[in-house]
């Protein structure tokens, strides 16, 4: 059943984020080329699947996560933006993502900023698209994604990155870094699942927790992955991390060390789930999926 939900929800994240981008309005036909480019260039489309498997976990009278695509596509394009942008020769000069060309090797620099940039300020005016949900929620949920994308959360965590390159931080620094860099959209995407759900303040605590606790395992087992990953599998050459001279869980403990912390945040993430029933099964499995993925 998680294969199959797994598959079946990202092939409707994939139909939908079509569909909102040919519905929308784009002056120039190479701006959408590049946005199109990096939006359906695939990835496992785990930020809106978590948006769903919230809702699902604590949606009551029959709500369910496949309600509510217009927000998890809307994630999904925040997200894109922030690979485009990262993979710039000013942030992590990265030649490939997902096993493709990045966008700006394929359409230049500045048309891969623009294309970010398009993606980023398009997200927002997706979510105003989502029916069925009460104005008042929306504007919770869009302030959410916003907090989650801005200075106090992935961009701030991306400018501690770059200010720590070369340098010598602690473990303290490098999660402060991971709550904004990568965690954040994590959290966002899971309490926005839960508030479009309508669930109660116990409940979206709970799954804050849990998000939180995820996102440090998703990143910890991404720098195991640089270390030990196959590049046809990740997408990326592996020892980018290390030719970049960038901190991670691995170079700051060890490799085993690493393994061990994945271990126990898996651990504490599924103990956050303790009071929820079968409902949450997804969110229990997606968890422990970490620590087996290849990419």
């Amino acid at each position: 059943m998680f294969k199959y939900l797994m598959e079946h929800r990202a092939k409707l994240i994939e139909e939908h984020l079509l569909q909102e981008l040919k519905q929308t309005p784009i002056l120039d036909q190479k701006l959408y080329q590049a946005m199109e480019y990096s939006l359906m260039s695939g990835g496992k489309r785990i930020r809106p699947i978590l948006l769903m498997a919230a809702a699902d976990a604590v949606g009551a009278h029959g709500i369910k996560g496949e309600n509510f695509l217009s927000v998890a596509s809307a994630l999904e394009m925040i997200h894109t933006y922030s690979l485009i942008h990262d993979d710039l020769p000013a942030m992590d000069n990265s030649d490939y993502r997902r096993g493709k060309l990045t966008s700006h090797k394929v359409f230049g620099e500045a048309m891969a900023i623009l294309a970010g940039d398009a993606l980023l300020t398009l997200a927002f005016e997706v979510i105003s698209r989502q029916k069925n949900v009460k104005y008042p929620v929306l504007l919770e949920v869009a302030v959410e994604l916003s907090k989650a994308a801005g200075a106090s959360g992935m961009v701030g965590g991306q400018s501690i990155d770059l200010e720590s390159e070369g340098k010598k931080i602690d473990l303290a620094t490098l999660k402060k870094m991971h709550l904004g860099k990568t965690g954040a959209l994590f959290r966002a995407a899971i309490r926005s699942g839960a508030i479009l759900a309508g669930a109660n303040n116990q409940k979206i605590s709970a799954l804050t927790n849990y998000a939180e606790n995820f996102g440090l395992a998703f990143q910890i087992t991404d720098d195991i992955l640089d270390v030990e990953g196959e590049e046809n599998y990740i997408g990326k050459p592996v020892g980018s991390d290390k030719k970049n001279l960038k901190a991670t869980y691995v170079t700051l403990t060890s490799l085993d060390e690493a393994k061990k912390l994945a271990s126990e945040t898996i651990q504490n993430a599924l103990d956050d789930l303790k009071d929820f029933g079968e409902e949450a099964d997804f969110l229990r499995e997606i968890v422990q999926y970490l620590i087996q993925r290849k990419k």
